[in-house]
């Protein structure tokens, strides 16, 4: 696998517009950084491992799921992060508002369940962590 020399988010929201555009069929112009992957897009999982795979032969890089729950989840041990009824805690809104900037945590506190998260996954959210994993392959 060659690595891609990747200069700027322009050139990996270019790659990862373009790796959803043939994933799901959709036009370039629904393909906008405030869209929401799951919602405004109509992705499913198994959509989503499609995605995955077409940036990691775009951009030689290889992301799994599990990569983007550590991302989003930011190190935090699950029983922080969430209560036992799975609604996402204080501290885990509190992660989340980090890496999900559009988020409002105060109209989602006690009311964010841990598998809604998804849900509100932007492709700025996704290209986010795109380049940030360019950046650690590029950094080896």
């Amino acid at each position: 696998m060659t690595k891609t020399v990747i200069n700027s988010k322009g050139e990996i929201f270019s790659a990862t517009q373009s790796a959803i555009v043939d994933a799901l069929g959709v036009s370039e112009d629904e393909v906008v950084l405030e869209a929401t992957l799951l919602g405004d897009l109509g992705a499913e999982s198994i959509d989503l491992l499609d995605i995955l795979f077409r940036i990691e032969r775009k951009l030689g890089v290889k992301i799994k799921s599990s990569d983007l729950a550590a991302y989003v989840q930011g190190g935090i041990p699950d029983e922080e992060f969430a209560d036992e009824q799975g609604i996402i805690s204080a501290v885990g809104l509190a992660q989340l508002q980090k890496v999900m900037p559009q988020i409002n945590s105060d109209e989602l506190a006690g009311k964010l369940e841990v598998e809604k998260i998804l849900d509100l996954f932007t492709i700025e959210n996704f290209v986010d962590i795109v380049f940030e994993r360019v950046k650690l392959s590029t950094e080896e």
